[in-house]
C-alpha cells in the first residue's frame, strides 16, 4: 500500500470515483487521509454533489462518514458548514454560491466528522483546486461518482482512484462485466487539439469542429438531436458535445451518410451514455469516438460487500479486477 501513497503523492490533485453507490469510495478516502496524515502531508478535500452522510438518501443504509485530521483543509457549502462535528477555522468565504449557500474553506483544528458538498460547475472545482497552493497545501482530494456526470473531476485533477464493488450487481461476473465496460471508455483516445482548455470551457450545446475552431451549431444537447438533423454536418464530420453522448446520438449518426471518416469529441469519459454494442456498431461504420482528457488511473480499490448483504470473497474480487486493469488493486479494509 505504500505504492499507492506514493504514487498519489506525486500528483497535487487527485479524484477518487465511485462507480455507483456504495463501491467502497468514501472509506477509500477515510484510508489515504489517514495515510497522508502519517506522513505529515496537508491535505485539502472537496466533494462533487453531497458525501459525508450518516444514511444514505436513497436506501436509507448507514454510510460511513468522512473523517478529517488536525491541519486538514475542506471546502464545503454554508449548510453543511454549520453541521461539522469538528472544531476549524474559515479561511474563505467565496463569492461562488451553490443550492446549499456559499463554498466555506475551512482549517480543521481538532479532528472529527463533516459533510462535504463542494462547487456545482466544472469551473467551480477548478477554481478550488488553483487556490489550494495558497494554503501550502500539498495534495487535494475531490470526491466524486460516476453517476454524476456532468462533472469533470476525474480529468482535471492530476490523478484518479476509482472505486468498484459488489453493490454494482448480485453476481461477479456482471461486476466484472460492467467494470471492463467503463475501463474501454476510459482508454478512449485523445483528439488532438491546442483547442483543449477553450473546449473544456464550454458548458453546454453541439459544436462542430472547424479547424479545431468551435462553431455553435445552436443545438443545446445531444439529447435533441433529432430536431435538428439538418444542423449537425452543417460545418462538416467534426462534432464536439459538450455535455453528455447518448446511445440516441450515436445511433442517428450510424445511419447517416457522413458517419466514414466522421469523429465526435467529448470532455472526458463521464460524458459517454452508451451501450457498448452502440458504440461497436457506430465505429463499425467508419465513426470515431475521442476524448479530449483521458484519466490518469493511479489505482482501483474494491468493496466486496453489497448493502443487500451480497458478498464477494475479497481475493477473489480483487484477482478478478487485476485482470481487468493495468494497475494496482486494493481492499483498504483487507490490507
Amino acid at each position: 500500500m505504500n505504492a499507492l501513497i506514493d504514487s498519489i503523492l506525486k500528483c497535487k490533485t487527485l479524484s477518487i470515483t465511485g462507480m455507483a453507490k456504495n463501491t467502497g469510495k468514501t472509506v477509500t478516502l477515510n484510508y489515504l487521509l489517514e495515510q497522508l496524515r502519517l506522513r505529515r502531508k496537508v491535505v485539502a478535500v472537496t466533494s462533487i454533489g453531497i458525501d459525508g452522510e450518516k444514511t444514505d438518501q436513497v436506501t436509507q443504509t448507514e454510510k460511513p462518514e468522512i473523517e478529517l485530521y488536525e491541519g486538514t483543509l475542506f471546502v464545503t457549502s454554508e449548510y453543511h458548514y454549520r453541521q461539522r462535528q469538528l472544531v476549524s477555522e474559515i479561511v474563505d468565504l467565496s463569492e461562488d454560491s451553490t443550492s446549499l449557500g456559499r463554498l466555506v474553506t475551512a482549517r480543521v483544528l481538532q479532528s472529527g466528522k463533516v459533510i462535504l458538498s463542494g462547487p456545482a460547475t466544472t469551473g467551480g472545482v477548478r477554481k478550488v483546486l488553483d487556490r489550494m497552493a495558497e494554503y501550502g497545501v500539498d495534495l487535494t482530494i475531490v470526491d466524486g461518482a460516476l453517476s454524476r456526470k456532468s462533472h469533470a473531476a476525474p480529468t482535471i485533477t492530476d490523478g484518479l482512484v476509482l472505486s468498484t464493488g459488489a453493490a454494482i450487481a448480485p453476481d461477479l461476473n456482471t461486476v466484472v462485466k460492467k467494470t471492463a465496460e467503463l475501463y474501454e471508455l476510459m482508454k478512449l483516445p485523445e483528439y488532438e487539439t491546442f483547442k483543449t482548455d477553450e473546449l473544456l470551457q464550454l458548458e453546454s450545446g453541439i459544436f462542430a469542429l472547424e479547424d479545431d475552431n468551435p462553431v455553435s451549431l445552436n443545438i443545446p444537447s445531444s439529447l435533441l438531436s433529432d430536431k435538428y438533423k439538418s444542423a449537425l454536418f452543417a460545418y462538416g464530420n467534426q462534432l464536439f458535445i459538450s455535455g453528455i453522448l447518448t446511445d440516441n446520438m450515436l445511433n442517428f449518426l450510424r445511419m447517416q451518410p457522413e458517419i466514414k471518416g466522421s469523429a465526435v469529441v467529448v470532455k472526458d469519459f463521464t460524458k459517454v451514455f452508451v451501450t457498448p454494442m452502440n458504440l461497436r456498431l457506430f465505429l463499425s461504420k467508419g465513426g470515431r469516438l475521442f476524448v479530449l482528457k483521458r484519466p490518469n488511473l493511479l489505482a482501483v480499490t474494491v468493496n466486496p460487500v453489497a448493502p443487500s448483504g451480497f458478498t464477494i470473497p475479497s481475493k477473489v474480487l480483487v484477482e478478478a479486477m487485476e485482470n481487468i486493469f493495468t494497475v494496482p488493486v486494493y481492499d483498504v479494509v483487507n490490507v
